[in-house]
């Protein structure tokens, strides 16, 4: 299992698109993959899980991700972050 977590910076937290995004990428992979903020958590492959975490700027998130192509989930997710939330 391979984990990171993320600080939003976007000013609009992770609204609509991004969100939309974010799942269309995590659904690429056949590793689970799991967003969490505190005590919430949900599937990254489900635009509701995603967007009923309500995440503002200033959240730290958790993604945690477990399968055979984990790394490469990592690597995409992390650089989808960086560039987009």
């Amino acid at each position: 299992m391979k984990t990171f977590s993320y600080t939003i910076t976007d000013p609009s937290g992770i609204h609509a698109r991004p969100a939309g995004i974010l799942v269309k990428k995590a659904g690429e992979f056949k590793s689970s993959i799991t967003i969490k903020k505190q005590e919430k958590s949900g599937d990254a492959k489900r635009i509701f899980a995603v967007m009923s975490l309500a995440c503002k700027q200033g959240d730290e998130i958790v993604f945690e991700i477990y399968g055979d192509d984990e790394d490469i989930a990592l690597n995409v997710l992390q650089s989808f972050c960086t560039e987009n939330i």
